[in-house]
């Protein structure tokens, strides 16, 4: 498990491209064979990438959490941005489809992800997880992609038309801290949010996917007045404290998962920018 430290604002002016990526982009999550996990201190959130080949794996504790089994004293989303994989909790099996999603509550003690159509087009299940720690139980609950509360966002004028999948929230699916989600843009868009915001009381986390080997996203972050940027990758994620705006546009298309732990859940808590006050 790599740990990441928690950063203030006035960190940013001072950071250099390298160190930038070093503190908030999260390179190669997922291994063929391996679980690969991060931990912010940013609201205390683990980010972990699961992909099985062959044989099952199981999500053990860490050191770092200093508990006996990985959830007891935590919760987690999953959402599979994969091919066709499996995860079992304490015996019950759950089938996840590219872009389901499943939560997990407190408690829960052997958790195990497995792969089942490896050669299909999305080649095997790559199991995403965002864990934070949780002060109650709630059931361990499926969202199929697609099943959960979708939005329309954006306009194609100004290239950010949208669909929103709402998996775990205040509406759907209960959680204590985390609010997960997957987005993807409609065919000619590529702005993900626009105009940008912050929400002082969250850490959200972005996981990009589905996007062409050759292609980027500029993620914009920082504060609204002292913007920097990350290039990211296909797989790869972004840890955006809760007084940095989010905000990207890609070079092709692509979708990803959006997911927040911190104080409130309501998924409209957030204070926007407009473009033209961005600095």
């Amino acid at each position: 498990m790599d740990q990441r430290y928690a950063t203030s604002p006035d960190n940013v002016p001072g950071m250099d491209t390298a160190e930038l990526r070093r503190r908030y982009l999260v390179q190669d999550l997922f291994a063929p064979g391996e679980v690969r996990a991060v931990y912010t201190h940013h609201d205390r959130v683990v980010l972990a990438g699961i992909s099985p080949v062959g044989t099952p794996l199981e999500l053990g504790t860490f050191p770092e959490i200093r508990s006996e089994h990985f959830f007891d004293h935590r919760e987690a989303g999953i959402v599979n941005v994969g091919g066709t994989g499996t995860v079992t909790v304490d015996g019950v099996e759950h089938v996840l489809t590219k872009g389901s999603c499943l939560y997990v509550g407190r408690g829960a003690q052997v958790v195990s992800f497995a792969a089942t159509d490896a050669d299909g087009d999305d080649g095997a299940a790559s199991f995403y997880l965002i864990s934070a720690p949780a002060h109650t139980a709630y059931p361990t609950t499926l969202v199929e992609a697609g099943q959960g509360t979708q939005r329309e966002l954006g306009d194609a004028l100004t290239s950010n038309r949208r669909t929103l999948n709402q998996y775990i929230h205040e509406q759907g699916v209960r959680s204590c801290q985390v609010v997960m989600g997957v987005t993807r843009l409609h065919p000619g868009s590529m702005w993900n949010t626009m105009p940008a915001h912050t929400h002082d009381r969250r850490t959200e986390c972005y996981l990009y996917f589905d996007l062409p080997a050759d292609a980027r996203v500029i993620h914009l972050m920082g504060e609204p007045t002292e913007s920097r940027h990350l290039v990211v990758g296909d797989r790869e994620a972004v840890i955006s404290p809760s007084w940095s705006v989010h905000s990207g546009v890609g070079s092709a298309s692509y979708a990803f998962v959006w997911a927040m732990a911190g104080e409130n859940q309501s998924f409209d808590d957030m204070d926007g920018f407009a473009i033209s006050d961005l600095r």
